[in-house]
């Protein structure tokens, strides 16, 4: 089966099919091109989505990741990058394996297909140019032939008339024998033609041209096998990461089978625990028995001197202590957290406290070391003077051991809290005990620390002391109140539901009762209402519907 012999007379079909055939190696180049831009671009997604997603530095989305499925989740992130980098890894294989080879072997393609159809255009000149030849001296034969004869005819019609004279008869055989000789040579030129133009012909057509086509099917095979082996590679590049990508998905499954949901539970015991035990039983407040009701307020002077708090707010029994004293709110207003954690629950304030020891001890290892370095590098000095002078690290040495003073002194101080605060805590015994201390004692002793208050919805907020033992007592509380001018009405409420105030600092109300609001909801949960001059508290902010004056903030507001 060759071109040569079975497509001799299709030169120009043949000249269109190779030109097809590298419009399709180009297609194919083009489409693997593109491929690998896709795969760039997949690859530049995927990195920009893994890293959209990674916890930033020192944020609290940092925090969170201490949950086994947070860092499932990170582990993923991270083993999609990892599949984003196979995905380069693809399109620069494809790049280097199969785009640059092809691009060179199509322009050698090229150049050979023009050379080969440049030896065929030519041979097919040639034989053009003998196939002319050839007609041009068949054609000068037959004129020659033509000639000849007419010239014979004249001459036997001159010697049969009479009239003629022999001078003429002789003249016209003369003419008719050079006409018979220039048949004669044109016969034999024109034989010599054809001889040789069979001998062309042949050549062109069982030699030439079979060459010729041989060359050129042997370029198109090879352009085929090529494209064949270009398709091979485009599927073994994706084949050799597939491992890889593998052991990425298997990352991704691994990751999850860490997931532990009692772990992650217990984490969050560990980041929210207070400390505290639940409050114990209420005692009960027998009122039948006749109750020393203060009448005015002079008598708050009497009341302190025996040790008993003038109950407020329409003469509520004081229990629990709550954190609606304003320098408290304020403090929590203004964000200042003090040094030793006091404002946080038992619990929390030992791990900050735990934390912040373990960081001062990472840095007093750290001057340490660089302590330990100054000494070897001053004794090198010492021992090779012309490497440098000792004196001149004696004030880094200095600089270096005050501040591993400063930091043990740091570090002293919040270990005597922390030894304070692991002292406090009581044994499970205890805590149930400690935890009707409130009831039982209406004057709590602060000493240095944070003194645990309740709120009414269970929440509780802290206030530290400034001085070393300050006796709290609850008219102090109601001190604060009374010295402060009353607070205008910003607005009115309307009660949704009856609440009891019982405790310190609340106030009760009847469903559907209408009173003034004082002081709007600061994140706490509770507004600060008023009835008239005498009576003014705070109530749960879901329990009230709130209309603030124009003046305000303008709308009503449903809460």
């Amino acid at each position: 089966m060759s071109w040569g012999t079975e497509l001799w007379d299709q030169f120009d079909n043949l000249e269109k099919h190779t030109q097809w055939g590298i419009d399709i190696l180009e297609k194919y180049i083009k489409f693997v091109k593109e491929r690998t831009e896709i795969e760039v671009s997949y690859a530049k997604q995927l990195r920009n989505l893994s890293k959209k997603y990674q916890p930033k530095k020192n944020s609290k989305e940092e925090e969170e990741y201490r949950y086994t499925a947070c860092k499932a989740f990170l582990s993923t992130l991270n083993e999609m990058n990892d599949y984003a980098g196979q995905h380069e890894v693809v399109s620069e294989n494809l790049t280097s394996q199969i785009l640059a080879g092809l691009a060179r072997y199509v322009q050698e393609l090229k150049q050979e297909r023009k050379s080969h159809f440049h030896d065929g255009r030519k041979a097919q000149q040639h034989i053009e140019t003998c196939w002319k030849q050839l007609e041009s001296s068949k054609r000068r034969f037959e004129r020659d032939c033509k000639e000849a004869d007419r010239a014979q005819q004249y001459f036997e019609k001159m010697d049969a008339d009479i009239n003629v004279t022999k001078a003429d008869v002789e003249k016209a055989r003369q003419q008719a024998q050079v006409r018979h000789q220039m048949a004669e040579d044109s016969k034999a030129d024109y034989s010599s033609i054809l001889q040789k133009f069979n001998h062309e012909q042949r050549e062109y057509y069982h030699t030439h041209i079979p060459h010729i086509f041989q060359k050129i099917q042997e370029m198109e095979e090879r352009r085929i096998v090529r494209l064949g082996e270009s398709m091979k590679t485009y599927a073994e590049v994706d084949r050799q990461v597939i491992p890889i990508i593998g052991k990425c998905l298997d990352g991704i499954v691994k990751a999850a089978e860490c997931i532990d949901e009692k772990t992650d539970s217990q984490l969050v015991i560990e980041a929210y625990k207070s400390g505290f035990e639940p409050p114990g039983d209420i005692e009960f407040e027998d009122y039948t028995q006749p109750m020393k009701r203060t009448v005015s307020e002079n008598s708050l002077s009497n009341s302190r001197g025996e040790g008993k708090a003038e109950p407020k707010f329409g003469g509520k029994p004081k229990g629990k202590l709550w954190p609606f004293i304003k320098k408290n709110k304020l403090s929590l207003k203004l964000g200042a957290a003090p040094e030793d954690f006091s404002n946080l629950p038992p619990e929390q304030r030992r791990k900050k406290l735990q934390q912040k020891v373990d960081e001062l001890n990472k840095e007093i290892q750290k001057e340490m070391d660089q302590r330990e370095a100054i000494t070897k590098m001053k004794d090198v000095y010492l021992k090779n003077p012309q490497m440098g002078d000792p004196a001149s690290l004696d004030h880094k040495l200095t600089e270096v051991i005050q501040n591993i003073d400063k930091l043990r002194l740091e570090a002293q101080k919040f270990e005597a809290w922390l030894a304070e605060v692991e002292g406090r805590l009581p044994a499970r015994g205890e805590q149930r005990r400690q935890s009707g201390l409130y009831d039982a004692q209406p004057a709590p002793t602060v000493n240095n620390c944070a003194q645990a208050r309740e709120s009414p919805d269970g929440s509780y907020t802290e206030e530290q002391s400034q001085e070393s033992e300050v006796k709290v007592l609850a008219t102090d509380f109601d001190d604060e109140f009374d010295d402060e001018e009353p607070l205008p009405a910003i607005g009115t409420c309307k009660a949704l539901y009856t609440f009891d105030g019982q405790n310190e600092g609340t106030i009760s109300v009847v469903e559907g009762e209408t009173l003034y609001v004082i002081e709007e909801d600061k994140g706490d949960g509770w507004t600060r209402i008023r009835r008239n001059e005498d009576e003014e508290g705070y109530v749960p902010t879901s329990y009230v519907e709130v209309y603030l004056d124009k003046n305000a903030k303008g709308a009503k507001t449903y809460i």
